[in-house]
C-alpha cells in the first residue's frame, strides 16, 4: 500500500467556496476523496489519449423500428468483436431500443467503433463513459 501524502494548496477564497458546494452536492465527505477523483479523472482521459489499453461502455439508443438498423449495428459489432466485452439489450418501449456495449482496446479501435455506432441512421442518441483497466490508476 502506498503512503499518504499531505500537502498544501493555496485557492482563492470564492473558488474553494464553490468548491465546497459542489463537493456537498455531490456527497463526499471530505475534499481529499473529491481531489483524488479529480487526479484519477484526468489521468483516466491520459491513458485514452496515450494510447494505452482503455475500458469503457457505449450506451446508444435507437428505434428499432427502423428499417435493417438492428442488422447493420450487430455488423459494426461483429467487426469490433475483438473489443466487445459484452452488451446488453434494454427495451424501452415500443419502439426505442437502449443497448450498452462494454469496450476494451486501444483508444483508437474504441472510438471507431463509437463513431461507426453513433453514425448509423435511427440512432437517436449515443454517448461513451471513458474509464481505465485500473492498471495506471491508484
Amino acid at each position: 500500500m502506498s503512503a499518504l501524502v499531505r500537502f498544501g494548496v493555496s485557492l482563492e477564497k470564492d473558488l474553494l467556496q464553490k468548491f465546497d458546494l459542489r463537493l456537498r452536492e455531490k456527497s463526499y465527505t471530505n475534499r481529499s476523496e473529491a481531489i483524488r477523483d479529480l487526479i484519477r479523472e484526468d489521468l483516466v482521459k491520459k491513458e485514452w489519449q496515450g494510447g494505452k489499453e482503455v475500458t469503457g461502455s457505449i450506451t446508444l439508443v435507437y428505434d428499432h423500428h427502423k428499417r435493417q438498423l438492428l442488422s447493420y449495428l450487430m455488423d459494426i459489432q461483429h467487426d469490433f468483436s475483438g473489443n466487445i466485452i459484452s452488451t446488453q439489450h434494454i427495451h424501452l418501449d415500443h419502439f426505442n431500443c437502449l443497448e450498452i456495449v462494454v469496450v476494451r482496446g486501444r483508444p483508437s479501435d474504441v472510438e471507431l467503433l463509437f463513431g461507426k455506432l453513433k453514425s448509423a441512421k435511427g440512432v437517436k442518441h449515443a454517448s461513451i463513459a471513458m474509464s481505465t483497466t485500473g492498471k495506471e490508476v491508484k
